[in-house]
């Protein structure tokens, strides 16, 4: 593939300009020149911006077929065939990402605008550099190629989504009034902007979103600047299971704000002290006891202590103390539905 040295070229022609000229004005070598032309050297930034100076040329078209040869050279440096890229390609879902509109593809025909469009998607320079930022970024125990990329798809398409959020300014000394507030809105209907307002309002971004198909996560949690930002996927179909993941993305927040401005956790050593602080949050240890130890009071105790009803018989479902089949269960349990 041909990069701008051919347009050129061209352009030299065209206006009688010698190389020895063009080179003179760049302030290079005429054999730096000749390769320029001929192809056998990328354009750095700098000489894009000279040459674009020089011809009047917008600098952006320059950029865009000097990178576009340099993903041909990439791609064929890397893979065998054309077959080989589109496979590699397809393992990135882009065919499902072009129909969900998370990206256009500008010319599906082409694996080089393809594999332009994807990286352009993913915010990242080469496939390479990928792995090594996805390996370094995201902390998740369960990883294996295919569960990591959709994740990460998922992750930068919710970046898309909040481009543009506002919110207040963080304080950690907030989070306990935080927690008040969400136990109130806990008792409410559930409607997913009232809850996305209300934790905008803490200084924490909140973003629920479709993932691609088979993508095996229900959230993630990382700083933005100085805002924690919690991505939640749209799997849920109960209040207490969403409830109970967000709690969970919020001690994440508590504890490790620090690690969270450079990794984003969706998975780390300290899950089961998060699952602990979210099940306590929706229902404190001593009252969760008194509940199990007083089954025929149950009710009356969730009412004497604003608990939702949602919460409790699902945890009583979870704890095998009634049926996920019973009647009662189906009757409190407050479904859900975030598409």
């Amino acid at each position: 593939m041909q990069g701008f040295g051919s347009m050129l070229r061209d352009y030299l022609e065209f206006y009688k300009i010698s190389q020895t000229d063009f080179a003179e004005r760049l302030g290079i070598s005429t054999k730096h020149m000749n390769e320029i032309l001929c192809g056998k050297t990328n354009i750095s930034e700098e000489l894009m911006l000279g040459i674009s100076l020089i011809t009047d040329i917008d600098v952006n078209l320059i950029f865009y077929v000097e990178s576009k040869k340099r993903i041909y050279d990439y791609l064929n440096s890397n893979f065998d065939s054309e077959k080989e890229i589109n496979k590699y390609l397809n393992t990135f879902c882009i065919n499902e990402m072009n129909k969900r509109k998370w990206l256009v593809l500008k010319d599906k025909s082409s694996v080089v605008q393809n594999s332009i469009d994807l990286l352009n998607f993913m915010k990242v320079k080469n496939f390479d550099v990928y792995k090594n930022y996805v390996n370094k970024k995201i902390l998740f125990k369960k990883r294996n190629d295919a569960d990591i990329r959709k994740i990460y798809l998922w992750i930068r398409y919710c970046d898309n989504l909040i481009e543009n959020t506002s919110v207040c300014e963080y304080s950690s000394k907030r989070l306990d009034d935080l927690f008040i507030d969400l136990k109130k809105e806990s008792l409410k209907p559930f409607n997913k902007d009232r809850l996305i307002n209300l934790l905008n309002s803490y200084g924490i971004i909140l973003c629920i979103a479709d993932a691609l198909t088979g993508t095996k996560v229900r959230g993630c949690s990382m700083v933005k600047g100085n805002n924690p930002v919690i991505y939640l996927t749209t799997y849920f179909k109960e209040k207490s299971s969403l409830y109970f993941t967000l709690y969970h993305e919020l001690c994440h927040i508590k504890t490790n704000y620090n690690k969270l401005i450079s990794k984003i956790i969706i998975e780390d050593d300290m899950e089961k002290e998060a699952d602990e602080f979210a099940l306590n949050k929706m229902i404190d240890k001593k009252i969760w006891n008194e509940i199990i130890n007083n089954l025929d009071k149950k009710d009356e105790i969730c009412k004497k202590n604003n608990i939702a009803f949602s919460f409790m018989y699902s945890r009583l479902a979870y704890e095998k103390y009634i049926s996920y089949n019973s009647k009662e269960y189906n009757d409190n349990i407050e479904k859900i539905n975030l598409n």
